[in-house]
């Protein structure tokens, strides 16, 4: 609804279960779960003009820019399209479009409960960072965490996700719990199965290089209550787009 009270191009009541303020912490991520939302679910049909980037960007509590670049995602992925002119905007191209990479998604998919898993990992990962923090890393183990943060930084793009996991996994195992570490390597793996359905996306990988760093820095500095609620942002970030891309 815009701030007049007016409905959002008739398509308030459709949107209003879906479309709803983002938490700070992930704004990109959110806003980009809650749109493919919209559109996979039909709410806006295809040939459609989603609302205007304005009404959008104050649904959401988003800048325009953000709004933006979410927006160039799913015109990067062939979900909407930009138009031109005095009736132009953004709109949802046709289902039929669409299908034939919706079908392989569902398809590669289908074996794996996409909540369970994220949070059976949201659960581990938030572990193993207050476990490292509370009980304090040798010079070794901060020598290991800081090279390992070191090379996801300078990773090329096609090798971000195999450096990601290598820290995430380093944290796993200096935890000290083998059996946590062993649990994480199996639900990391599914995980990256996930990941490899959908795109590498550069805003994203920024913010997390930067949750990254603020992680590393709590768990050095022995802050557990701090490296826990860094972490548990970090795994929604990344539940936030895989619900969106695969839900």
């Amino acid at each position: 609804m815009a701030k007049d009270g007016t409905k959002i191009d008739g398509t308030e009541d459709r949107l209003a279960p879906v479309l709803r303020p983002v938490r700070a912490g992930n704004g990109f991520e959110e806003a980009l779960e809650q749109i493919l939302q919209v559109v996979r679910l039909g709410l806006v049909p295809g040939g459609e003009r989603l609302p205007a980037e304005r009404d959008l960007a104050d649904r959401m509590g988003i800048s325009r820019v953000t709004l933006r670049e979410v927006l160039k995602v799913l015109q990067d992925q062939g979900l909407v399209e930009s138009r031109r002119g005095r009736y132009g905007g953004t709109f949802v191209l046709p289902r039929d479009e669409r299908l034939a990479g919706e079908d392989e998604l569902r398809r590669r998919t289908a074996s794996v409960d996409v909540e369970d898993t994220l949070r059976f990992r949201e659960v581990l990962e938030v572990g193993a960072a207050g476990l490292c923090a509370a009980h304090g890393l040798s010079d070794e183990g901060a020598a290991r965490l800081r090279t390992a943060l070191a090379a996801t930084q300078d990773a090329p793009l096609g090798d971000y996700r195999r450096q990601d996991t290598l820290l995430h996994l380093t944290l796993a195992e200096l935890s000290g719990s083998p059996t946590l570490t062993a649990q994480y390597a199996a639900v990391r793996a599914t995980v990256n199965d996930l990941l490899d359905c959908i795109p590498l996306l550069v805003r994203n990988l920024e913010h997390s290089q930067h949750q990254h760093a603020v992680l590393v820095e709590a768990v050095l500095d022995g802050d557990a209550d701090a490296a826990r609620e860094v972490m548990r942002e970090h795994c929604a970030g990344t539940a936030a787009l895989l619900r969106g891309f695969l839900a």
